[in-house]
């Protein structure tokens, strides 16, 4: 079996203690720790790490300086363990911009037990280990925490009466933000599927918000779908599509996790497939796992169009492949690609 090795940083020794006991699998070794950035600096070179979780907030160096700082230098696949509450997860959001694969929020007993908190961490650890880190856009020059002004796109004039789905995980913030980056301000309704802690998805949608030429809103359900709106799934409901006398609008439920996500990119899709058929758009995106590639499989034989991002430009080709292995995969793209070819695609019969 091969193992991988994790670096475990965190200026609390508790935690450092806590995290490495809740990492610890057959297949998954920390192999030290470090409270604080210089010392990380030296265990990563020391003990070659595979992974490594990072808590932001730190003594001395800023946890986001070190990240952005390792990313550029020797990109190396991290795991952000920190805080998600209230500002905490704009800093959270920063560190997936700077090349961080995941983020999960620290430790905390439900039921007396930290059994579903360890799994989920060390899945994220072994999808971190097989991801392909990217160095930050802004790597060579651009201030940490800058932010580049959204481009002005052509819009589209008369609309295509297409609706839009996309679904992502593992790497979806920075590709959903590249996709939308493509996005005119009058772009069909769409609807999107991220999973993220629910303490992101609001931060999520302002930021993107601010980066792109549609207006972007977590969704609150019963909204109207209308041109120029892009709806992002909360944290903690599935996001679906229903019909009304007075046309297509958002619905949220709280029905049980879908392929152990909620919200679930296959609930999304599946009721795209459902409600909308031919006239809808599916859009599946780097993530670890496989959800959504049975919902996209839905939509396509509904008669709607479905693309997938490629595997080189994927942070993690995991949902794309399960996809594409199914025949749910109509078009494949890179992720600088995909915009440009769904616009061109949204006038198709």
């Amino acid at each position: 079996m091969v193992m991988t090795r994790v670096l475990v940083v965190d200026d609390s020794l508790v935690m450092r203690r806590l995290l490495s006991d809740l990492i610890a699998a057959p297949d998954l070794e920390v192999v030290g720790s470090a409270a604080d950035a210089q010392s990380a600096q030296g265990r990563i070179k020391l003990l070659a790490p595979d992974v490594v979780t990072l808590d932001v907030a730190m003594p001395g160096t800023d946890g986001l300086v070190f990240l952005e700082r390792l990313m550029r230098l020797s990109p190396l696949p991290v795991v952000v363990v920190s805080s998600l509450a209230g500002e905490g997860s704009d800093v959270q959001l920063k560190a997936l911009e700077l090349g961080a694969v995941d983020v999960i929020g620290k430790p905390h007993q439900e039921g007396g037990s930290f059994a579903a908190y360890a799994a989920e961490l060390q899945d994220k650890i072994r999808a971190a280990k097989g991801a392909r880190p990217k160095r930050p856009a802004g790597a060579g020059g651009a201030a940490v925490g800058a932010s580049a002004p959204a481009p002005v796109r052509p819009v589209l004039g008369a609309g295509s009466g297409k609706v839009l789905f996309v679904g992502a995980s593992t790497g979806g913030t920075e590709a959903i933000k590249a996709f939308l980056s493509g996005m005119p301000a009058d772009c069909p309704p769409t609807l999107v599927v991220q999973h993220m802690p629910e303490t992101f998805t609001g931060s999520f949608a302002r930021r993107l918000d601010s980066l792109c030429a549609p207006r972007v809103v977590e969704s609150q359900g019963d909204e109207r779908l209308e041109p120029g709106i892009v709806f992002i799934a909360p944290g903690h409901s599935h996001l679906l599509v229903k019909r009304t006398p007075a046309g297509l609008v958002t619905e949220l439920s709280k029905a049980p996790p879908m392929n152990r996500h909620r919200p679930s990119v296959d609930v999304l899709f599946s009721s795209a497939a459902e409600v909308v058929g031919r006239n809808a758009v599916g859009v599946i995106l780097t993530g670890m796992g496989k959800d959504g590639a049975q919902g996209l499989l839905a939509m396509r034989r509904a008669g709607a169009h479905t693309y997938g991002q490629d595997e080189a430009s994927c942070v993690v080709y995991g949902m794309p492949r399960e996809a594409a292995v199914l025949g749910a995969v109509e078009e494949v793209a890179s992720l600088g690609e995909l915009s440009r070819r769904v616009l061109a695609g949204l006038h198709r019969v």
